[in-house]
């Protein structure tokens, strides 16, 4: 009987793209049948012979899920509602890659980064 890796135990995967980092969620089960959540940022980094990728993983078990998720929102609410009320967050959207994009209210309007 093979050894379970890192991948033979996800149970669940999304992926969110932004930019030229993406977000992992995945679901895993340890060998007792229980369940955590890694959380992985990948940013792609480039060399003379090509690129690389540059990873951060968090691992999150679920005795801390209430705790990190009521935290995450609480935070994301704060930088919302108190640091850039005037930004319309729904204006971010994701296409069909996972990408996101801008949505202009005016759709003559082209939106562009200096």
């Amino acid at each position: 009987m093979a050894d379970m890796d890192s991948d033979k135990n996800e149970i669940f995967s999304k992926r969110v793209r932004a930019g030229k980092r993406t977000y992992f969620f995945d679901v895993k089960a340890t060998r007792s049948n229980d369940y955590y959540l890694t959380i992985t940022e990948s940013k792609r980094k480039y060399k003379d012979d090509g690129f690389t990728y540059e990873k951060h993983k968090i691992f999150l078990y679920k005795e801390d899920f209430d705790k990190f998720g009521d935290a995450l929102i609480e935070t994301i609410n704060h930088v919302k509602e108190e640091l850039m009320p005037e930004v319309d967050f729904s204006q971010f959207e994701q296409n069909d890659n996972g990408e996101a994009t801008v949505q202009s209210a005016d759709s003559n309007t082209e939106l562009s980064w200096d």
